[in-house]
């Protein structure tokens, strides 16, 4: 308990020290109409991707795309051929969940990323990401969240009606580019830990999504690969499309969220993007993963993705962001599971948010088999809403009130375990440095 506390308190340290550093200076630009800074080295790479000739805020998590029209914020500054950029989030919340599976908890959640960039004369570029969780604050357990299930605490019992915490390094990567012309850029990635080519951009990255302090429940569907100890990608993009593929490692992080796993590439990916304008961003993926479960390591299993994300401007400020994404995962024994995912966020001004969500996930890991291991098929459902008031309190420094509601869908005969349909709440506070 006093390592966490420790480690707890040197990053709310770290937190108020660059909130500090962002009331004092402003080398830095929000959303893609920002300009530059003058004396940045490059210029006219300065706003681009560090990927290709396509504006940065194309750019989410790992190297998957967004639509060109959502926000890229962050504190911008220059160290002498270098351009470092640096944003932080943190929430805490109180859950609490209904029902004979539910319960209660206040936990803390984020990130706090950074990325150092050099452009070359030969048009070549380097980009070094770090990205660090407060996640690993809130026990191995996670926090109760109905119908949520993936990973483990102990090594022994799988997590059921609860998320996971996240590692507290979810990003290592470097990326290597070259521009071969005008449209055409070819790209290297390496992580430990990094983000593989598989899926739409990872919920906590995805302008959707991000607002709300709760993690999807297709969380496993979609974007459960956006931590891996261990992945390379090489990718090539023209104009508005580009395809990539990864080796990468396929099994889940372990319950040491404080650690770095050993790395290993036994798993595969292919994802093809393509923004047809600049409110819309397509993208369709599959992966071939080895053992991704600890408490399964026989069982192998292939993902299926494709998903639509759209963001349209409003004013200079706001924005309004949704996506549709679907996921398949088959496993060893050809059964297959579907998720379907459906999401808003409306942000008319810089003080409000409103933010809902609509899955549906068929799962078998709610109950337990008669030999243990996963348990009876069944379909369920899941709805919320919710708010967030902010307010700026610095140039770049933004706190925030918010809450939200569940209603979970169980049939028939989950309805005895879960006490009906089950509902949930959340409050939460939140700072935001960008």
């Amino acid at each position: 308990m006093a390592t966490r506390i420790r480690v707890g308190a040197c990053a709310g340290v770290s937190l108020l020290a660059l909130a500090s550093a962002a009331a004092a200076q402003d080398h830095s630009h929000h959303g893609q109409h920002a300009a530059a800074p003058a004396e940045a080295p490059h210029a006219s790479h300065a706003m681009t991707s560090p990927y290709g000739a396509w504006a940065m805020s194309r750019d989410a998590s790992g190297t998957s795309w967004q639509p060109d029209s959502g926000e890229h914020a962050g504190i911008h500054t220059v160290r002498g051929d270098w351009t470092v950029m640096t944003h932080a989030l943190l929430n805490l919340t109180y859950d609490t969940q209904s029902g004979p599976r539910g319960g209660d908890k206040t936990f803390a959640s984020g990130m706090l990323m950074t990325t150092a960039r050099r452009d070359f004369d030969d048009g070549s570029t380097l980009n070094l990401r770090a990205m660090l969780s407060p996640d690993p604050l809130m026990g191995k357990s996670g926090y109760p969240l109905l119908l949520a299930a993936g990973e483990t605490a102990n090594g022994v019992d799988p997590l059921v009606d609860r998320q996971h915490p996240h590692d507290f390094f979810m990003e290592l990567s470097a990326s290597y580019s070259k521009r071969l012309s005008e449209k055409d850029s070819l790209y290297g990635y390496i992580g430990l830990p990094g983000e593989p080519a598989f899926g739409p951009p990872a919920f906590m990255h995805r302008m959707s999504a991000m607002d709300s302090p709760e993690a999807p429940i297709t969380h496993h569907w979609l974007d459960s690969t956006h931590i891996v100890f261990g992945v390379t990608t090489l990718g090539w993009a023209h104009d508005r499309f580009k395809i990539e593929t990864s080796a990468f490692k396929g099994r889940e992080p372990d319950e040491e969220r404080w650690g770095i796993d050993e790395p290993k590439l036994d798993s595969w990916s292919v994802r093809a993007s393509w923004n047809p304008s600049s409110d819309w961003a397509l993208q369709a993926s599959y992966a071939d993963v080895s053992a991704p479960e600890q408490l399964e390591p026989d069982e192998d299993e292939t993902k299926w993705s494709a998903s639509v994300l759209h963001t349209r401007r409003l004013g200079e400020t706001g924005w309004w962001s949704s996506t549709l994404a679907w996921g398949r995962k088959t496993n060893s024994h050809d059964e297959s599971k579907d998720g379907w995912l459906l999401e808003s966020a409306l942000h008319p001004n810089d003080r409000w948010t409103v933010f809902a969500r609509a899955e549906r996930i068929e799962t078998d890991e709610l109950v337990p088999g008669d030999h243990g291991g996963h348990g009876p098929l069944y379909t369920v459902g899941k709805a919320s809403v919710g708010a967030v008031r902010d307010w700026r309190i610095a140039p770049r420094v933004r706190f925030g009130l918010g809450a939200l509601y569940a209603m979970n869908r169980v049939p028939d005969a989950l309805e005895p375990i879960y006490g009906g349909d089950p509902d949930g709440g959340m409050v939460f506070m939140r700072l935001k440095i960008d």
